[in-house]
Parts: structure tokens; C-alpha cells; sequence
């Protein structure tokens, strides 16, 4: 499984800014823009917080179990992929909705003399914060599952003595 990319993660938030920032622009020329939810950033945060929280619940478990802490539970690798797995989704989407968000959000900085639009352009950037939270709780989390490296790794060729 390939890790994240920052680099690929930032090019999914910055295209989708500029797509979302144009069509802003475009919709609003030609109609009404649709508003910004207010679920948006607090469905963001709680995605958050649970991959925060998975990622702190497998880190404490996965210490207790390289320590052999007696009675300790440990992490069944196939749980702990499928939690790599759902960070790293979340992650992408995060960077395209906050990429959406972001371009309305700049879009609609120009808008904030009019009460409804300001309250949107607040919206959207909670939406571009907790999409950021969301991503930095995908990398935590991708980064406690990680395998340790080996140390024959670092010198291929060489015998191990027998």
C-alpha cells in the first residue's frame, strides 16, 4: 500500500479551488450561488476526530503490545489496513472538498458586506480547517500503522551469522 502524498493532496485541493472558484464565479453571473452548509465543516471535524481517535486508540494498543504488556490486546493487521485505508480516502476527499470550499471561500471574500454571503464565506473556511484537521488525522493515523523498518534493509547482501 502507497503512502499519502503531500504533493498529491495539495494538487487535488489547489484544482479543485481554482474549478470551484470559476464556477462560483460563472454561477453567480448567471443565477443565484447555492449556499455553503453549515454541516459542512461539522461532518468535516467529526471525521477528524474519529481517525484522531483510531489512530490514538491502535497507537496505545500497538506500544502495549511491542512492550508485551501482559493482558494487552492486540491489533489485527487486517483492522489496521482497513484503517489506513479509510484515512487515506478520507484524506482525498477532504483535499477536494476543502479545495471547494477554499475557492468559494475566496470567491465569496469579495461578498462580505452582505450578511448571508459573510456567514457563507465562515462556513467555508471552517470547511477548509476541519478538511485540513481531516487530512493531518489520515497522515497521524497512516503513520502509526506503519511497519517498522528492517535492519537487513539497510545493508542487502550482507550474511547474518548463524
Amino acid at each position: 500500500m502507497k503512502e499519502l502524498r503531500i504533493r498529491v493532496l495539495a494538487g487535488v485541493f489547489v484544482v479543485a479551488g481554482i474549478l470551484s472558484w470559476a464556477g462560483a464565479r460563472l454561477w453567480n453571473s448567471v443565477g443565484n450561488l447555492p449556499s455553503v452548509p453549515l454541516a459542512a465543516p461539522i461532518v468535516l471535524a467529526l471525521i477528524a476526530v474519529v481517525l484522531l481517535a483510531t489512530a490514538l486508540s491502535l497507537r496505545a494498543r500497538l506500544k502495549a503490545q511491542r512492550e508485551r504488556v501482559p493482558g494487552a490486546k492486540g491489533v489485527d493487521p487486517m483492522m489496521a489496513a482497513r484503517a489506513v485505508v479509510f484515512g487515506q480516502a478520507s484524506a482525498l476527499v477532504a483535499a477536494l472538498v476543502a479545495g471547494v470550499y477554499g475557492g468559494m471561500c475566496v470567491f465569496l471574500l469579495e461578498l462580505l458586506d452582505v450578511p448571508p454571503r459573510r456567514d457563507q464565506a465562515i462556513y467555508a473556511g471552517f470547511s477548509v480547517l476541519a478538511g485540513v484537521a481531516v487530512i493531518a488525522a489520515a497522515i497521524f493515523l497512516e503513520r502509526v500503522c506503519k511497519l517498522p523498518e528492517d535492519e537487513d534493509d539497510d545493508h542487502p547482501g550482507t550474511a547474518t551469522p548463524a
